[in-house]
């Protein structure tokens, strides 16, 4: 399969003056490309929490919760989660930097001489590492509710969010926070041959969505809430004190809880007064 994805991989003349682009923004922003996929995608994080945060104030037209549920819910501050969500992010900027340098001085990783990837190979790199993430983070995921242990001691701290909001996404344990993202998103772009360049829009591509899901908006018309029914509201269910045995999936699909048994549907309706509201299924599927 590889050899074949090489064989159709060669690099049109088009796409040679890229690799001149690249270098130069990677020379612009003043840093070695080995640190792009961690640096530009955290300033990414934070620019679109406080975009939502904005929405999140600024009216109640999105919201699937109300502030007094917030209030009355959760069992973190807003600051508290903030020096978390640093803290995390800090760990994961030099694992993930570390594992680059790595792979560049065993030989694998010539970011500068390599020619951009050909339009198949990227869609190959990012489909497989969907899925392999997908997959890594739904049993995971799964193993950390059902386990009684590693719930109390790890996963429990992300669901002091009853209510989530934007910059919560990576309100997590550290151990959470590493084997959840930080191993399942390096480990996918190895594997798959990502350079730094693709890496860095393969992890700004998981971040829109999580930062999305955890948001506690709805936006009908959305491509998330359209095309897909692993959205905020499906995300937001899955927070709730009934929903912790469904719904494990955290990317974009949900094939594992629906082959295994663990997807529970919802809807979301008007509330009276403005916003949304969750309605969880009478039964599962």
């Amino acid at each position: 399969l590889c050899a074949s994805i090489h064989s159709h991989s060669k690099v049109p003349d088009l796409l040679f003056p890229l690799l001149h682009l690249r270098r130069s923004a990677a020379m612009a922003l003043g840093m070695p490309e080995e640190l792009l996929p961690v640096i530009i995608p955290t300033i990414v994080y934070w620019i679109v929490s406080g975009i939502y945060t904005i929405l999140w104030y600024s009216s109640d037209k999105h919201r699937l919760f109300t502030q007094e549920d917030e209030d009355a819910k959760n069992l973190v501050t807003r600051r508290r989660a903030v020096a978390v969500v640093l803290l995390n992010q800090s760990a994961q900027v030099a694992i993930v930097a570390l594992s680059f340098w790595v792979r560049k001085g065993k030989g694998d990783d010539d970011a500068e001489s390599r020619p951009p990837p050909s339009l198949v190979r990227l869609a190959w790199q990012l489909m497989v590492g969907l899925l392999f993430v997908d997959t890594w983070q739904y049993f995971w995921h799964r193993l950390i509710h059902e386990s009684e242990f590693l719930y109390k001691h790890v996963h429990y701290m992300h669901h002091h969010m009853v209510v989530p909001y934007t910059y919560g996404a990576q309100f997590t344990h550290p151990v959470d926070m590493i084997v959840a993202d930080t191993i399942s998103n390096t480990l996918a772009a190895h594997i798959t041959g990502m350079s730094p360049w693709t890496t860095t829009f393969f992890f700004i591509v998981h971040i829109l969505k999580s930062l999305d899901d955890h948001s506690g908006l709805w936006f009908p018309n959305s491509p998330y809430s359209r095309l897909l029914s692993n959205n905020s509201a499906w995300h937001a269910s899955h927070h709730q004190l009934d929903g912790s045995k469904h719904n494990f999936s955290v990317l974009f699909l949900n094939i594992w809880d629906k082959l295994l048994g663990t997807y529970r549907p919802c809807t979301v309706e008007r509330r009276e007064g403005g916003g949304y509201q969750l309605r969880a299924a009478a039964k599962d599927l």
